[in-house]
């Protein structure tokens, strides 16, 4: 299930102020697409943002919303992520570094933060004679209780 908040058409995302940011041209199509990536709970692919796109605009196009992510990533506007499914999964560029954590049953995400398991990071790379300095860590995990999904 997925869960998008309410926004008033009048109010600009993150995504939509990093583009103006970087000069780039917002057509209303581009807009559609930024705010629905904004309001995603999850980390959609770009077939489930198309449907959730469709659903606002149904004249916006599968190559449009292609083309944006593409362009929107390239931009540095939102990350795309491999959580081994065989499809680019993708959110906006956090604000504040998180992890993840991947459901291996039913491909849910979650993110977490952890301050024991950054100074560890940094500690071992300290070790090895480095700084850290960027990183990304992915948990592919099942759940504990055989019942849960």
């Amino acid at each position: 299930m997925t869960v998008l908040k309410s926004m008033p058409l009048s109010q600009v995302t993150g995504i939509e102020a990093r583009c103006a940011a970087t000069g780039m041209r917002m057509t209303e199509q581009r807009r559609v697409i930024a705010r629905v990536l904004a309001e995603a709970a999850d980390h959609p692919d770009v077939e489930e943002l198309y449907r959730r796109c469709v659903a606002v605009d149904d004249k916006i196009s599968i190559s449009t919303v292609y083309r944006t992510v593409k362009l929107f990533e390239d931009a540095g506007i939102i990350e795309r992520h491999d959580f081994r499914e065989g499809r680019a999964r993708y959110e906006q560029v956090p604000e504040s570094h998180h992890d993840h954590l991947i459901n291996l049953r039913d491909g849910t995400v979650v993110e977490f933060t952890s301050d024991e398991i950054e100074k560890l990071q940094a500690e071992i790379a300290r070790k090895l004679g480095y700084k850290l300095v960027d990183h990304r860590l992915e948990l592919y995990c099942v759940p504990l209780d055989e019942k849960k999904p």
